[in-house]
């Protein structure tokens, strides 16, 4: 199941629009966050860490299945203690709400009610349930002469014992509630203070929760001591679990615990916190709808006293709020669906996905390394520069390089961790882009994706191709599969150099896998169309006499339009053909008219036996070097051939596609418009592209590609790599 833990940043701004209202001081620790998520993998989930913040719809979208479309659902683990503002638990629940997207935790309105101590206070006592005497305050002035003291202070909205102060008279209590008014805007609830011990009850479950065994905060006998946040955060009291009480006492603890529970609302998992009297009278002091799961928390403690590893606690958070949504019929049919064949956790699914999540942040400062070098087709230093980058990170991963020299554009590199003829894999890429330095984009990661140049045309390919292999290492899998890699250098000019080695190579090996950029749905080229670029000048041939209004056959701008008017007609849904025009420029002096017209284009095409029958209809278009006043010179540019669609292929694709299903990563089958590389594949090899990181832009200034799906397309390629040693055996 993909699963998204969400959690906040303190004092994000850069996550908000503006900063409003009080700013959230809870947080989690990144570690305890870290270890929710490396729990949920160990479990089996595909798990994605978000940022509870601005962006967080987009990311969400990009990760969360589309249950519509007929995959399964996935959950939000929820630890979001909101950025800012009023009822900050409620916020991420809320928003989750509206998107249609199952979380574990409580709604809204029981974080809404259970964050607000004075709401909770009422509620309680309502029910009937015992609870200490209490006072609202908003300023001195209600604070009434006869109050009992001792009492406590907690402001209304906060949590983690923020604000909390005993006071043992009227004075030190205006002054206490000047100050946390002051500091916390909002009203101040005064408890009377409870002498004796404090007690705190967890659950887990919803219809029946499984109540945690009964845990006391170790008050080293003195009945007087509370826990503050500085002893929370410094040196927390010390616990004992199961606590030293009869069975009656333990009894009624758990009937009020399950009480609070369903009269405040609350889903999932809690805690409810206790003081007892010298006489044995219990007061619940409150619910906490957001217990915390650090390591030294009362709720861990307790969980563990019960038999609980953390992995286990936290998987079944999770179960149980699965449970609540689609009941046991649904998670017992997931838990199929996801066992697979052979087991319920694929371990090495897991490692890789795992130990690419942690490195993410690598895989990006790699990323933005590669946007930074200027490997422009025609900056030939810049390409074997990114080669030589590419080939040291490529070394401690014991892989052996072999140059193939091409001086005009760049050495084309080979690559291969084993000495035998073959390969399992060849895997290629590109080190050169088409994009000419005065139009460099520098890396930007925003709002979860990451622009700059070259990004989706070959170095977010390298990035997943060099994360997957480093997870592969990390398995220590890598050794065992024979990979062949081929970096080339003139993709940009349609491959005609590296069309040899590519032949070459492939023939080596059994499968082939292109890193080009996948489109925005996964979607994976099992085919490609061919491409011939042209461009055309037309010049007005000088007179000696002014031109003052010239025919179509005297104006290039003019015999350009007859011309792009006739050029349209190529287009073809039916035939597979279609015409782009990529540049129309013209040149004139002062008033006279325009005497130069360039017009630049591209033909795509399905089938190779269109290639002729199209150079003939562009030659007959723009037949003679001469028409009329208009001197014509025709110049091609790059050609590509078509990437053919095969029954290899399509069975290849097949296998990622079981593949992609178990790893929960989205791909679909396309034929780009976009060619590839890879029509130079000897054609009895299955070959695939897109294996890149999905993408989005491409050709544009602002090409980017999906933050997150560098986690996921490097799980995809590590898998399909390890896979294809084993000929897709289970």
């Amino acid at each position: 199941m993909k699963v998204a833990v969400i959690y906040n940043k303190t004092q994000d701004v850069e996550g908000v629009i503006n900063v409003f209202g009080m700013q959230n001081q809870e947080t989690y620790n990144p570690k305890t966050v870290e270890r929710v998520a490396a729990a949920l993998e160990q479990g089996g989930h595909n798990v994605r860490v978000i940022d509870g913040n601005i962006n967080v719809i987009e990311r969400l979208q990009n990760f969360m299945p589309r249950v519509v479309q007929g995959e399964q659902p996935g959950m939000v683990f929820n630890m979001a203690y909101g950025l800012q503002g009023v009822s900050r638990y409620t916020h991420i629940p809320s928003l989750l709400e509206m998107l249609g997207v199952p979380y574990v935790g409580s709604s809204p309105a029981g974080h809404g009610v259970a964050l607000d101590k004075v709401t909770t206070k009422v509620m309680v006592q309502a029910a009937g349930l015992p609870t200490a005497p209490y006072w609202v305050f908003y300023n001195v002035d209600q604070i009434p002469e006869d109050l009992p003291f001792p009492v406590i202070t907690k402001p209304k909205m906060e949590a983690v014992s923020l604000g909390i102060q005993v006071i043992h008279d009227i004075q030190s209590l205006k002054t206490a509630i000047t100050n946390l008014v002051d500091q916390f805007k909002q009203p101040i609830l005064v408890e009377q203070f409870i002498p004796g011990r404090e007690f705190a009850v967890g659950l887990l479950g919803n219809l029946d929760p499984e109540v945690l065994p009964i845990l006391e905060i170790d008050l080293e006998g003195d009945p007087d001591a509370i826990q503050s946040l500085d002893d929370k955060l410094r040196k927390p009291k010390g616990k004992i679990c199961p606590a030293h009480i009869d069975e009656k006492l333990a009894n009624e603890m758990t009937r009020l615990t399950k009480e609070t529970f369903n009269v405040l609302g609350i889903y999932d998992f809690c805690r409810v916190d206790y003081r007892m009297d010298d006489q044995g009278n219990l007061y619940i002091l409150e619910l906490n709808s957001m217990a915390s799961l650090g390591l030294t928390g009362s709720y861990f403690h307790a969980a563990k006293t019960a038999g609980y590893s953390y992995e286990s606690m936290v998987n079944r958070m999770l179960d149980v709020a699965v449970e609540r949504y689609f009941g046991n019929q649904q998670i017992d049919q997931i838990a199929v669906e996801e066992a697979g064949a052979a087991a319920k956790k694929d371990p090495l699914r897991v490692r890789l996905r795992s130990y690419l999540r942690g490195n993410l942040v690598t895989i990006e400062d790699h990323l933005e390394k590669m946007v930074d070098i200027n490997s422009y087709v025609q900056n030939i230093e810049g390409v074997n520069s990114l080669g030589r980058w590419v080939s040291n990170q490529l070394a401690p991963l014991g892989f052996n390089r072999q140059v193939v020299p091409r001086a005009e554009l760049g050495n084309i590199l080979h690559f291969a961790n084993h000495m035998e003829d073959s390969n399992d894999i060849l895997l290629v890429g590109s080190l050169d882009n088409p994009v000419d330095y005065e139009d460099f984009s520098s890396f930007l990661e925003e709002r979860g994706r990451i622009y700059g140049t070259g990004v989706s045309t070959g170095k977010g390919g390298l990035a997943v191709l060099l994360g997957a292999l480093k997870a592969l290492r990390f398995t220590r899998t890598l050794k065992k599969i024979r990979v062949g890699i081929l970096l080339i250098t003139d993709d940009s000019r349609g491959g005609r150099s590296s069309k040899s080695a590519i032949e070459e190579y492939s023939k080596k090996s059994k499968y082939v896998v292109g890193l080009s950029g996948a489109g925005l749905a996964g979607e994976i080229m099992t085919s490609c169309f061919g491409s011939m670029e042209y461009e055309i000048e037309m010049n007005r041939r000088q007179s000696k006499t002014p031109v003052k209004s010239p025919g179509e056959n005297e104006d290039p701008i003019l015999f350009a339009a007859q011309k792009i008017s006739a050029l349209k007609k190529l287009n073809s849904d039916a035939e597979g053909t279609y015409i782009t025009f990529t540049g129309l420029e013209t040149k004139g002096i002062q008033t006279q008219p325009v005497y130069h017209a360039g017009l630049s284009f591209i033909l795509r095409y399905h089938s190779p036996d269109q290639k002729q029958l199209l150079e003939d209809q562009i030659n007959k278009t723009f037949e003679g070097k001469s028409q009329g006043n208009i001197r014509i010179h025709i110049s091609r540019g790059p050609q590509r051939k078509p990437f053919l669609e095969n029954p290899k292929s399509l069975k290849f694709f097949g296998e990622v596609e079981k593949i992609a299903q178990s790893v929960e990563v989205r791909v679909s089958k396309t034929e780009n418009g976009v060619s590839s590389v890879l029509a130079n594949v000897s054609p009895d090899v299955p070959a695939l592209d897109g294996l890149g990181p999905v993408t989005g832009g491409y050709g544009t200034k602002n090409e980017y590609i999906v933050r997150d799906s560098l986690i996921d397309r490097s799980v995809l390629l590590a898998y399909l790599i390890f896979k294809t040693s084993k000929n897709f055996s289970s």
